[in-house]
């Protein structure tokens, strides 16, 4: 299931199957140019860098963002597909659902800007890229295989709380992402992991 995934760094992961997707690119190091789909939860600069999706870019790059996101996106001149939170959507050879992703008790990642997680569908495996969330009760009862979890804190959940919902939800695997950039340390990461319980099984990917 993690055959051609990396995680870059902060929240941002890079899936190399049969299409090339990156989900909030960030701190990208060269220019690849190779993104057939471009995936960002929501537009505060470490999940959707215009610098950094330039590096990604060909002329057939799709982008998907949410609607509060699309002026943001329109200088890039590429094919963009606007969403919002709790749909489910099918382009091409994939397909995907959003979902919802906010604070609760803080402001940073209002409920109101109907920012988004992604359920990606990618040979038959549904990856889950939470956004900046913190445990919120639209996401209690999702089913995947892989899910990307923030565990930093102070914009997010941090690594306790991400590892209930990991315990709760139950992916096959449960990898722990916005962490070392800006908020969280490995530390946080490898405590997520360590709160883990069977069945699920946690893997730090960077």
């Amino acid at each position: 299931m993690l055959k051609g995934v990396t995680h870059i760094g902060q929240a941002s992961i890079k899936i190399h199957k049969n299409k090339i997707i990156y989900i909030d690119p960030f701190n990208i190091k060269e220019s690849l140019n190779d993104a057939d789909f471009i995936f960002c939860t929501h537009s505060h600069y470490d999940h959707l860098s215009i610098a950094d999706i330039r590096k990604i870019l060909k002329s057939d790059t799709t982008i998907i963002v949410p609607k509060e996101a699309e002026e943001k996106v329109k200088e890039l001149n590429i094919k963009i597909i606007s969403v919002e939170p709790g749909k489910f959507y099918s382009l091409d050879s994939i397909a995907f659902e959003t979902t919802w992703a906010y604070n609760i008790g803080k402001q940073f990642h209002p409920r109101e800007k109907k920012w988004v997680g992604y359920i990606i569908k990618i040979d038959q495996i549904k990856y889950y890229h939470a956004g900046d969330t913190d445990s919120v009760a639209e996401i209690q009862e999702i089913q995947v295989d892989v899910a990307f979890l923030p565990v930093g804190g102070t914009y997010t959940m941090n690594w306790k709380e991400a590892a209930i919902l990991a315990n709760k939800i139950k992916p096959k695997i449960a990898i722990p992402i916005h962490f070392g950039d800006i908020v969280g340390s490995k530390s946080d990461a490898q405590l997520f992991l360590n709160e883990l319980l069977s069945p699920v099984e946690g893997k730090i990917l960077i």
